[in-house]
Formats: structure tokens, sequence, C-alpha cells
């Protein structure tokens, strides 16, 4: 049996944070009643879980079992955590002061039949963005071959050189220096020299929520 701690009527503050005790589980239910624009019999419904044990819930007169939060979880769709979690609007956000010089010196390389990348700012650890120098050989499409998928997003601008920007549901685009593309990375893509040039030089940065973004780019890279 999972307990939730009840608030007393005048809110309580900890002296040795200074912070407000987060909320109880009738109240991170209520709240996810009202934004959504449901009754009590409409969450039920939904949930699973009668209108009286919600209603004593929302009222911090009852908790319920791991096996009724895991329930109630799943037929709402949200993470179980989101049910102790407080209000986003109240939680402070994590400063951690993390920073990392990078040089083309201190970058991993990885060549391929297409790029050489240089892989920026590798001595900090799940990253959510990842930034590399990539210098482009590919001449076509039909050169590079398939269109690359990968999770996340990114943003490519150009350094050197002119791209042809090859996407699954685009036409190709050529950008010169100076200017960059933003595009979702799930969506087939491909960079290509556009024609009039050798190579190009670009700086791309993807990103994801998905902390394993470096390991799946080094491998699809690689």
């Amino acid at each position: 049996m999972i307990l939730i701690g009840k608030l007393s009527n005048e809110e309580w503050t900890d002296p040795m944070t200074s912070r407000s005790k987060p909320p109880t589980l009738g109240e991170v239910m209520r709240g996810i009643r009202t934004r959504n624009g449901w009754t009590l019999k409409e969450m039920s419904a939904r949930s699973g879980i009668p209108v009286s044990t919600l209603s004593k819930v929302e009222h911090d007169r009852l908790t319920l079992s791991y096996d009724k939060l895991q329930q109630l979880s799943q037929r709402l769709k949200i993470r179980m955590s989101d049910l102790f979690a407080e209000d986003a609007e109240d939680s402070a956000p994590r400063v951690t002061g993390r920073r990392s010089v990078g040089t083309i010196d201190s970058a991993v390389r990885v060549t391929t039949d297409n790029y050489d990348y240089h892989y920026l700012c590798t001595d900090l650890r799940q990253k959510r963005m990842i930034p590399i120098i990539t210098r482009i050989r590919a001449r076509s499409a039909s050169e590079f071959g398939e269109l690359v998928h990968h999770q996340g997003e990114e943003f490519i601008y150009v350094i050197e050189g002119r791209i042809e920007v090859h996407s699954e549901f685009y036409d190709p685009v050529v950008l010169d220096a100076g200017q960059g593309i933003y595009i979702d990375s799930s969506m087939g893509h491909a960079y290509v020299v556009a024609d009039g040039c050798d190579e190009a030089l670009v700086l791309g940065v993807c990103s994801s929520a998905d902390e394993g973004l470096m390991d799946s780019l080094m491998s699809l890279h690689a």
C-alpha cells in the first residue's frame, strides 16, 4: 500500500529546504481531472475506479494500492510518476552548471563514404543536444544512398560551400553559406553538395529527449 500524506489547512514549509510540500495524490488526481474537464463519473469510466473511491481519494480520505495506481496510469495513459510529481509551474528548474568547450582537435572523428563527422563536446555525457561539424562529400542523392532516419530533431547551418537537402516529404532545397535548415530527424533525409561544389562544411545540432541520442548517432554513422 502506498500512502500519501495529507496537507493541513495551512500550507506547511520545511524549514530545512524552504520549499512547500508536494501535493497529495488527491490534489494531483483532482488537477488531472480538472485540466481534462472530466466529471468524477467520466474519470471513473475512463479509469475503471468507482466514483465513490475517486471522491474519497481527491479529498485525501483514502489512498490507492499499487495495483490501482498502475491501473490508473495505464487507463489514463500517464506515467505513474506523474501521480506524485509536483505541478510543472511549482517545480524550479535544476541548474547543473555543466560546460564544455568544443574544438576540432578534441572532437571525435567518424568517417563514412559520404561525410567526415567531428563530434564536439564529447566529454559531456547524456547530452540532449549533439553538436557536429560535418564535411560533406556526397555529390548526389543516388551516390548518397538510402535516406537516413533517427530520433529527435536537427538544425544544419552551412559554413562553407553549398548543399542540397533531400527529404522524404519535400522537394530538394539548396542552401548557401550562411543559411540553415531545421527538420524532424525521423523524416528520411540526406545532405549532399550542390552543383559547382566539391565539398561543403556544415555545423549540425541534433536534439532529442532521449538521453541515448549520442549512441544512436554514433551507431548510425559508423
